[in-house]
């Protein structure tokens, strides 16, 4: 059977900041949501792409050799492969993010906010 997913509900069972959980599967990209807030980790992805949405809130994220992007509710930004960058939003805000179902949230780092096996909510 085909379910619409509820975003908004999705987010309500996140507790913890920069711990994505897959809510769906597009072939081989995972729909990933995530509650942010505060300073993340430099990092980059070196073989894929990732795409920000936010949902809710305002999300700045910092991109090593340009000025930093504000994100807006209903606004995405798409990172490209190699481009070191870390999230860093002031105040909560509700991300989906669109990637590689195994792309690992630190990239190239492995650190605490590091998550190997993200959870299906």
């Amino acid at each position: 059977m085909i379910d619409k997913i509820n975003m908004i509900e999705k987010f309500a069972v996140i507790e913890n900041y920069y711990e994505p959980k897959e809510a769906a599967r597009v072939n081989d990209m995972a729909v990933k949501m995530v509650k942010l807030k505060g300073p993340f980790t430099w990092h980059l992805h070196e073989d894929s792409d990732e795409m920000f949405m936010v949902v809710k809130g305002k999300l700045t994220i910092e991109i090593e050799n340009q000025e930093s992007v504000d994100i807006n509710e209903n606004e995405f930004i798409v990172i490209p492969k190699g481009v070191k960058h870390r999230p860093n939003p002031v105040e909560e805000v509700l991300v989906a993010l669109f990637e590689p179902a195994d792309l690992l949230n630190t990239g190239n780092v492995v650190n605490e906010f590091t998550v190997e096996k993200v959870e299906k909510i």
